[in-house]
């Protein structure tokens, strides 16, 4: 499994957009947007396919169908110490859209949100859109450490939001229930709220123990909504599914009310959240031998980048990307750029577009793919200088 056998590249280069197969000129190896090459599993296949034999699609209820809010809040409390009942999942079209109803629903405009920097574009282009503040706390752009004295600092009157990423993406840092309950004391202190995004929190390495945030603390239970997807762990971007968390019920109900997900205005396809929920009861064996697959390439790539004199790379506790340092003094943007001409390999710059300007200097590189592919799109990078 995992092979270049398994990869139909036919199908991707008429499916894979958003920066990948779909977009980019014949020959060129696509490492960029976090997508894995490989089809969804058989299962998540045949269950939508055993959903639509009656050849009904009917509303489902508005919040999410009970299947899949009891699916999701099984995962988490079995796989990351969670303490959800169904009726505490709400169903969204995708974690980003769960991020942005987020946001909106916590922050007024001119309201502060404190992200962290580097991070994923995403936690940026949601306060924006609601009129929010930014404010950038840095972390440690090789380990993902937090700079709890900058964070403290970073609070004002204005500030209304702390957003955390655990597991860390770009870093592919894991946090640890110590640094959780912090962020969760220091929220607690100032009266904010938490919007942590668990989005990569299936794809973790070496056996680490991933916590999810509300389950550190009882202060970290109050105010905070945990975002979730199906796109990394189980290959199904195109369904646009995900969710929204939150242990306090009277809390979602609001949030749900005030985010229209009570009426047909929002909900999401049925057809997406039965195959979300398929993929956790059924297609968790697939998933494991993917895990296993991914570990090898976390160890490929980091071996090879090390070895490269180019590129020093970190190695990711978590996430299929891997965020190395530029060696040779170009630019993050100027790298890539090289790469795509002299080697004909697509990656994501670290720059401020992307991750934020604690990015720059780096390269995100995805890894989600064959041996083979990883291997040659590697070595062109390297060889192309």
């Amino acid at each position: 499994m995992f092979t270049n056998t398994d990869i139909n590249f036919e199908a991707l280069k008429r499916k894979a957009y958003n920066g990948r197969w779909a977009t980019l000129e014949d020959g060129i190896i696509p490492l960029t947007a976090a997508d894995p090459d490989f089809r969804m599993s058989e299962e998540i296949e045949k269950g939508i396919i055993e959903y639509i034999k009656d050849g009904y699609l009917s509303y489902g209820p508005f919040s999410g169908i009970p299947e899949f809010k009891k699916s999701v809040a099984e995962h988490f409390n079995s796989e990351k110490k969670g303490t959800f009942t169904q009726d505490n999942v709400l169903a969204v079209n995708s974690a980003a859209q769960g991020m942005f109803l987020i946001a909106k629903y916590v922050l007024q405009p001119g309201d502060e949100a404190i992200i962290f920097d580097p991070v994923d574009f995403l936690f940026k282009k949601t306060v924006d859109a609601v009129g929010g503040t930014i404010k950038l706390c840095p972390v440690d752009s090789k380990t993902g450490d937090i700079d709890f004295e900058m964070l403290v600092s970073l609070i004002s009157p204005k500030t209304k939001l702390i957003s955390i990423c655990n597991p860390h993406n770009p870093v592919g840092r894991v946090y640890s229930k110590e640094i959780l309950t912090k962020i969760s004391e220091i929220a607690a202190a100032h009266d904010l709220w938490v919007m942590s995004d668990e989005i990569w929190s299936d794809i973790v390495y070496d056996n680490i123990e991933l916590h999810t945030y509300s389950s550190v603390s009882e202060e970290a239970k109050r105010k905070s909504f945990t975002v979730f997807g199906f796109s990394k762990s189980f290959g199904i971007a195109g369904l646009r599914i995900g969710a929204v968390l939150c242990n306090d019920q009277e809390l979602l109900d609001d949030f749900t009310e005030k985010s229209n997900f009570n009426s047909t205005i929002e909900g999401v396809s049925t057809l997406s959240q039965i195959a979300a929920s398929v993929a956790i009861d059924r297609a968790k064996p697939w998933f494991k031998d993917f895990l296993t697959h991914l570990q090898h390439n976390r160890d490929l790539a980091y071996s090879m980048l090390a070895n490269s004199g180019i590129l020093a790379p970190n190695l990711p506790e978590a996430t299929f990307v891997i965020f190395p340092k530029i060696q040779n003094g170009l630019s993050s943007d100027a790298f890539a750029q090289h790469v795509l001409k002299e080697g004909k390999v697509a990656i994501v710059p670290g720059s401020e577009r992307w991750f934020g300007k604690g990015a720059e200097g780096h390269v995100r590189i995805c890894f989600s793919t064959s041996q083979e592919l990883l291997k040659e799109g590697l070595n062109r990078i390297i060889n192309s200088f």
